[in-house]
């Protein structure tokens, strides 16, 4: 069985040596791979020095860095951590064994419900790690604690049938929603976390990424639960065509006469459009059904593929 450490890289020398170390000691069978991304400080060097296989990715990004590790990569456990050394590598013999054992499909580094808040002191990431929680707890039924977490373990299901979308930080949530849309089962192990250590930087930016991460959430509602997405969206129209319509319809009956027919006609186009909107929803709804059942007949595909080849 063939466990594969995937660290995604971007100017990481302060760190990435002591992260390679770590895991090599603590999972000396495991295949450790850097994926370096356009790094500028040596980053890939020290890494191919500490004993891991280092690969590129030259287009700029998490989410391209993530693509590229699940294509090219083959193993029967995925361990996939950021090269910051935030996460601890001790944790990821617990992941390796929930996911060689068949216990789960992805396994999600709880840092939130550990000591996240007391480590790290910069206050919007704080912020934007609960509201992101709330948000994909509320749209997608389920009860996460930790959505952005880098710290996860994946089988090999998982990885080769992930359609990764995201460019940047969004990778996590896209993760999770995918994960928690598509049935596979999801286990949450808390781990310790750290802050970085002095002179080494954080590439995420607060506000700019954290407007792409709930960017990312709204499209993942439209395209995962277009029903509701679209229902949300009628009930709206109809609600501005309410507000201008019955000041007209109490006046009529008040005086009985009809005023404002340009305005009627307006409420006229916008509820049509509500209608519309609605049954987008619904034949989206239709085709999304098809779409997961067709996304079962590939994971059994997939499987059957995997027997043969052992």
């Amino acid at each position: 069985m063939k466990t594969a450490i995937l660290i995604p890289c971007y100017n990481e020398s302060a760190t990435i040596e002591k992260v390679v170390s770590d895991f090599k000691k603590e999972m000396p069978h495991a295949d450790i791979y850097v994926y370096d991304n356009n790094s500028t400080d040596g980053t890939d060097e020290i890494a191919r020095n500490a004993g891991a296989i280092v690969k590129y990715e030259y287009k700029q990004g998490k989410g391209n860095v993530v693509r590229s590790m699940f294509r090219d990569i083959d193993a029967d456990c995925y361990i996939m951590v950021d090269g910051d050394d935030t996460y601890p590598a001790k944790a990821a013999v617990e992941f390796e064994k929930l996911i060689l054992e068949k216990k789960a499909d992805m396994i999600i580094g709880d840092r939130l419900s550990s000591n996240y808040f007391e480590e790290n002191d910069r206050l919007f990431h704080n912020t934007g790690n609960k509201m992101v929680r709330k948000f994909i707890n509320t749209f997608f039924n389920s009860d996460l604690k930790d959505i952005m977490t880098g710290m996860r373990g994946f089988n090999y299901d998982f990885v080769k049938s992930f359609p990764i979308s995201s460019k940047e930080f969004e990778i996590e949530t896209e993760m999770s929603v995918f994960a928690l849309m598509n049935n596979f089962n999801i286990i949450e192990i808390p781990i310790e976390y750290k802050d970085r250590i002095e002179g080494s930087e954080s590439k995420l930016n607060t506000y700019q990424d954290g407007f792409k991460v709930i960017r990312m959430i709204f499209s993942l509602i439209r395209d995962q639960r277009p029903l509701f997405f679209f229902t949300i969206a009628s009930i709206i129209l109809l609600v501005i065509a309410g507000i201008h319509f019955f000041p007209i319809l109490f006046k009529y009956f008040s005086t009985g006469y009809v005023l404002k027919i340009p305005t009627l006609i307006m409420i006229s186009t916008i509820i049509t459009v509500a209608a519309m909107t609605f049954f987008v929803g619904v034949i989206l709804h239709v085709l999304k059904k098809q779409h997961a059942d067709n996304f079962e007949r590939h994971l059994i595909l997939l499987n059957e593929l995997k027997r043969k080849d052992e």
